[in-house]
């Protein structure tokens, strides 16, 4: 099968992901106990006024009905108005995904400068000190709860010692950025760094732990084969060996992990957000949760659904150029 029909398979199995995840939402929205236009009314609305706005917003109409409208809403980028601010629920989605975007590929990048020179000294140094404190280092961060470490990160660095803010994000990476290209000035960055420092740690200390015990893994499995040995007999360096041909052809799972693992971590933040107060999708999706306003609780749920299928059909077509004996089946 050629790349191109591998890919229009697999965003028609993308496709249907997402549609799944809309119908289930839908599905839950409809047997929750309560009714949406006292929702979004308040206690005190009188039956007629109830009534309109069941009446306004398709409520008395057939299930299916309603299913149909909202699927069709979507498919032309329609989500409905939020019930508690009475906004767009597109707009509320998209101004808070840069924040979330930022959080978690922030927390990869941590990950994947601590853990792949980890998992590499710890494989090739087995069974020495090092190889016992990454292995330990992977324990405890494989066991340590998201939210304690972020409160105990919170109470040490921030209240106690005072370095590092409690949370908020103080400015964005784009205004950063933009504020360094016309000015030249690196204060807002610095600004960046420094409120995202403690989420970004925070968030990505397990997926740190994951692929540190995934790279020395499959580099264990590498360094067994006969291939590196003929390298070495050639004269090849350590160095090369290692890093060019036992860590390329041990990143066919970590990038599958990665690219799983960057999706989850979109939708996953939610924790995170909450206890540094991080204005990103999670967050937002807490205070929705908490007035069960379904539009925007189903606008972001989709919108986590699209990205974590568009990282994994991305995940799946540089495959090939990590090892082109990997077919597109």
């Amino acid at each position: 099968m050629s790349m191109g029909k591998f890919l229009v398979r697999r965003i028609l199995q993308g496709v249907f992901v997402v549609w799944g995840v809309i119908t289930i939402m839908f599905g839950l929205r409809a047997v929750s106990p309560g009714d949406p236009a006292t929702l979004m009314l308040g206690e005190g609305a009188t039956t007629e006024t109830i009534q309109r706005v069941r009446e306004q917003e398709g409520l008395n109409d057939p299930i299916y009905v309603q299913y149909l409208e909202y699927v069709q809403g979507i498919l032309v980028g329609d989500f409905g108005y939020s019930w508690q601010s009475n906004r767009e629920v597109e707009a509320m989605v998209i101004e808070r995904i840069p924040a979330t975007l930022e959080l978690a590929i922030a927390a990869t990048i941590i990950a994947v400068l601590i853990a792949i020179p980890l998992g590499v000294i710890s494989a090739t140094r087995r069974n020495q000190p090092s190889d016992y404190g990454a292995t330990m280092f992977s324990l405890l961060g494989i066991s340590t709860p998201n939210f304690w470490l972020g409160l105990m990160l919170i109470l040490v660095l921030s209240v106690w010692v005072g370095v590092f803010p409690t949370g908020r994000r103080a400015v964005g990476l784009d205004e950063a950025v933009i504020t360094l290209v016309q000015t030249g000035s690196v204060g807002d960055l610095g600004t960046w760094l420094h409120h995202i420092a403690l989420p970004a740690v925070t968030l990505g200390t397990y997926f740190t732990a994951l692929i540190t015990r995934l790279t020395r893994s499959g580099m264990v499995d590498e360094l067994g084969k006969p291939y590196v040995t003929a390298t070495k007999a050639k004269g090849l360096p350590e160095v090369l060996v290692k890093y060019k041909h036992v860590l390329r052809n041990t990143m066919i799972p970590i990038v599958t992990v990665l690219g799983l693992q960057l999706g989850t971590l979109l939708g996953g933040a939610v924790i995170t957000e909450t206890v540094f107060n991080w204005p990103g999708l999670g967050l937002r999706l807490v205070d929705a949760l908490n007035a069960r306003d379904w539009p925007l609780m189903q606008g972001i749920i989709v919108f986590v659904a699209i990205g974590f299928v568009t990282i994994n059909i991305f995940v799946d077509a540089i495959y090939n150029y990590l090892d082109p004996q990997v077919s597109a089946e």
